[in-house]
């Protein structure tokens, strides 16, 4: 019986929003507005239907000379990246970054001497010693470019380290065996080292693009990288005018008049949280199937998408929740609601690359739900399956528990839900 009144709340609560004339232009109709000069911006009216961004310029200058230098180089020259990268190869670096700093390029990746050899080398305590870092030089104004580049250099970084690792652990294990001596250690390890290199040799080994069940190739697509920003901007503007409801309902007496009922104060809350839980995930649906009718965008993988969506409404109510518990109006949760909206927007990479941004900052975006769901439609997009957004729907779940509890406590502190 409880649950029912739970439900009923929350159904009540989700009718009243999207009565609201006002309510829907920005719950719905400015995203889309967004989304179709993104649309017109990408080209996806012209007929072209691609992505939009073609032959980003990009400098590459190998001073390594080595094995793993000539692989880098042969991935951006790839097949599967010839419409999406201009490369150019040079060798002087000043005359590169010069061009980056006038526009010209998006970056310049230098391959530094000893690359190669940094990898392969292993002595007494192989997995210990330091690899020699590719330089990534970037142009701030171009943020999407520069991030396309990142995102592909970051893949082969990663698939090397990864080499590297399991060559070093296999060395550590000999030694640790008494297989072989110290003394030996550095020439069995040059041996692995130059055996794990070469499984990297081959450009097609780096997943650029992941291939979709169908097994066709899925290009890169500029909209699939902004609609989700987009989405999740607006996405808590809905929250925290849901909550809202909260205070404007305690101060017309409605509330009251709930709690009078025999009714637990806890599922009134919880059917609170339903109601803005139920919005955020009709306006994330609502956009992303309109997004994907008239783009022809593909999300991805289904299953990791849906439940993206609902792990990233429970997120993103939780803070809805927060602001009605530590406001005092519904006109000071309108205020909040717009200026969460852009805040929330700025740290969780709605509009930039949040890569270039210094560390510690790449730290505190983790508050915002904007930047674990927008991680984790990139993903899904580009190509990854339900298992590789695990943690971004962990850390959504974990944060939309935690603030509601925070929320619950405080609300119950202030004896709105006193009866």
């Amino acid at each position: 019986m409880q649950l029912r009144k739970l439900f009923l709340i929350a159904v009540k609560d989700l009718r009243l929003i999207f009565r609201d004339p006002s309510a829907l232009v920005l719950m719905l109709l400015a995203p889309f507005v967004l989304a179709i000069g993104m649309g017109a911006l990408t080209g996806r009216f012209s007929g072209g239907g691609g992505s939009g961004i073609r032959e980003i310029p990009v400098e590459m200058i190998d001073y390594d000379e080595g094995m793993l230098g000539e692989v880098l180089i042969e991935v951006f020259h790839s097949p599967e990246l010839s419409q999406l990268l201009a490369p150019n190869i040079s060798t002087d670096l000043a005359a590169a970054k010069a061009r980056v700093d006038a526009n010209q390029s998006a970056a310049v990746i230098v391959v530094p001497t000893g690359f190669t050899e940094s990898v392969t080398r292993m002595g007494s305590d192989p997995v210990d010693m330091e690899v020699v870092e590719i330089e990534f030089y970037t142009n701030p104004t171009m943020p999407t470019s520069v991030g396309i580049l990142r995102s592909i250099l970051d893949q082969f970084v990663n698939q090397v380290e990864i080499g590297r690792v399991s060559a070093a652990v296999i060395v550590s294990q000999l030694l640790q065996s008494g297989r072989i001596t110290a003394d030996q250690a550095g020439e069995v390890g040059a041996l692995v080292g130059m055996q794990t290199a070469q499984l990297v040799e081959n450009p097609s080994a780096i997943q650029v693009f992941a291939n979709s069940a169908e097994g066709e190739g899925l290009e890169f697509d500029i909209l699939a990288y902004m609609a989700p920003g987009m989405a999740m901007m607006f996405l808590m503007f809905t929250v925290t005018y849901g909550a809202r409801s909260l205070l404007v309902e305690n101060l017309a007496g409605t509330l009251p008049r709930l709690l009078v009922a025999p009714t637990h104060p806890a599922f009134v809350l919880g059917g609170k949280f339903t109601g803005i839980f139920f919005s955020a995930v009709a306006q994330l649906a609502i956009l992303i199937g309109g997004t994907s009718l008239l783009f022809g965008l593909q999300w991805g993988d289904g299953a990791g998408v849906l439940l993206l969506i609902l792990a990233a409404a429970i997120g993103a109510t939780g803070w809805g929740m927060l602001f009605a518990a530590i406001l005092k109006s519904p006109g000071q949760i309108a205020v909040s609601g717009s200026a969460a909206m852009l805040l929330f927007g700025l740290l969780g990479g709605s509009f930039f690359d949040l890569t270039m941004l210094p560390a510690w900052m790449q730290v505190v975006n983790r508050i915002t739900p904007n930047a674990w769901a927008n991680e984790g439609f990139y993903i899904l997009s580009m190509g990854g399956k339900l298992k590789d957004i695990q943690t971004n729907l962990l850390g959504l779940l974990i944060m939309g528990a935690v603030l509601f509890s925070i929320a619950t406590f405080w609300i119950s502190k202030r004896g709105l839900v006193r009866k």
